[in-house]
């Protein structure tokens, strides 16, 4: 019942995947460029480029001179002191107005370093954001050839049905002439259910991984979406490069690789960063401003007129040097060349690790290869030894059970056939895409 309810819910989701004829195949590389422009966490990556955008503009617009006003309303009470050196009760307001500018001249190399590491931020940002997206381009490689093996899988079950049909309505030919018996005829017929139910099941993975493969694409539903199958070609004739020249040509390309190199760089930055605090600064400023006031008891002038009176203007320079600041300057130059030495240690960890995961490939595609040449030898056999049996079988010379063991057989060898075509062309695609960062043809 478990069963019969998984196939039932997996029909509604799947209505016309395996037999409508509406239902358009996507090739890999439409399912990868459609993954790229849609996953979520390549585009949380690239509002973080984005974010290392502003931050840049930010930096550089620090050189620029700022500009702010002020308008200034305040209000006294009470005994206050009088020109004639008395004191009387008096009430004051004032009102001020001010504009003024700052201009830095020199910062002892402050801001452009600052504008430097924030170039160098914005560069590792971009790196990590295409790392995203070579890690979302593995998941659909991977993803996308399990479908491709799952469809594989149930034109073979199909093939199984329609042999053990056939055998079915032979076997009925024979039990109505008289030549086998209705034992026979039972067997063969629950061969033949057997096969239908692995045919159901079969349909189901297959159903299960186009859903997977829906969902990493970020697709509103997975209906009449469906898979091309690729081309396996021939093991044997594949020469794999070795994992030497592979790291060589990855080290120039992969951008986990150039997003710690430019974190190095800025690191080694933050050093200059942090020398700038010992450095002079210098500043410009400027302004201009006016007030009024008005005292209870005292006749004022008007208003504009005060403005007039009371205008006045400034500039000047602002210099500011470093004498002792509790060695903070110091330790910073100390705790900025530490994170150089911890930046240089982790991108040996990042080189070797890649370094890694390329030998694993090889030997995982090395293998797979062979896996894949001696399961075309199994295969072979097993097609024989099938034909063999199944014309002894028609002959009356052999027995439904071992007819049905060669079948089972015959079946096996073609999974484990598929089974490894198709991991030995996903280890081939991360062997390319190691060495070129495309999934290739």
């Amino acid at each position: 019942m478990r069963f019969l309810g998984l196939s039932i819910i997996l029909s509604s989701l799947f209505p016309a995947s395996l037999s409508s004829q509406t239902a358009r195949e996507w090739s890999l590389q439409e399912c990868v460029s459609y993954a790229l422009s849609h996953n979520l966490s390549i585009r949380q990556q690239e509002d973080n480029v984005q974010l290392q955008k502003i931050q840049l503009s930010t930096a550089r617009n620090s050189r620029l001179p700022n500009l702010s006003g002020s308008v200034g309303e305040s209000f006294s009470f009470g005994r206050a002191l009088t020109s004639d050196n008395t004191y009387a009760n008096r009430n004051t307001m004032n009102t001020s107005m001010s504009l003024g500018t700052s201009a830095p001249l020199i910062t002892g190399g402050q801001l452009v370093h600052e504008v430097g590491i924030r170039r160098l931020g914005l560069a590792a940002a971009m790196e990590d954001c295409e790392r995203m997206r070579e890690n979302v381009t593995l998941q659909v490689i991977s993803a996308y050839l399990e479908c491709a093996y799952q469809k594989d899988m149930v034109q073979v079950a199909s093939r199984q049905l329609e042999l053990s049909a056939l055998q079915v309505r032979r076997m009925d030919l024979l039990f109505q002439n008289q030549k086998a018996s209705e034992a026979d005829l039972a067997q063969i017929k629950a061969t033949h259910a057997g096969d239908e139910l692995s045919l159901t099941q079969q349909r189901n993975s297959y159903m299960l991984a186009l859903l997977e493969l829906s969902q990493l694409l970020e697709l509103e539903h997975p209906e009449g979406f469906d898979v091309r199958q690729p081309q396996t070609n021939d093991s044997g004739d594949v020469l794999l490069p070795t994992p030497d020249d592979v790291y060589a040509q990855a080290l120039g390309i992969k951008p986990q690789i150039a997003a710690e190199q430019i974190r190095l760089q800025s690191a080694e930055k933050s050093i200059l960063l942090a020398r700038s605090q010992l450095y002079p600064s210098l500043y410009f400023n400027a302004g201009l401003g006016s007030s009024y006031y008005r005292t209870s008891g005292w006749e004022t002038t008007g208003f504009g007129r005060q403005l007039k009176d009371n205008f006045n203007q400034y500039f000047g320079f602002s210099l500011s040097v470093p004498i002792f600041n509790r060695l903070a300057t110091r330790n910073s130059i100390r705790a900025a060349k530490v994170q150089v030495h911890t930046q240089q240690l982790q991108l040996q960890q990042v080189r070797q690790a890649l370094y890694k995961e390329i030998q694993q490939a090889y030997y995982n595609a090395l293998a797979s290869q062979r896996q894949c040449q001696s399961s075309q030898v199994a295969l072979n056999a097993a097609q024989t030894s099938f034909e063999l049996m199944q014309k002894k079988y028609e002959n009356g010379k052999a027995n439904a059970t071992d007819f049905q063991e060669a079948k089972t057989a015959l079946m096996r060898a073609q999974s484990d056939d598929a089974r490894a075509r198709y991991t030995f062309l996903f280890r081939q695609k991360i062997l390319h895409f190691y060495q070129t960062s495309s999934i290739g043809d």
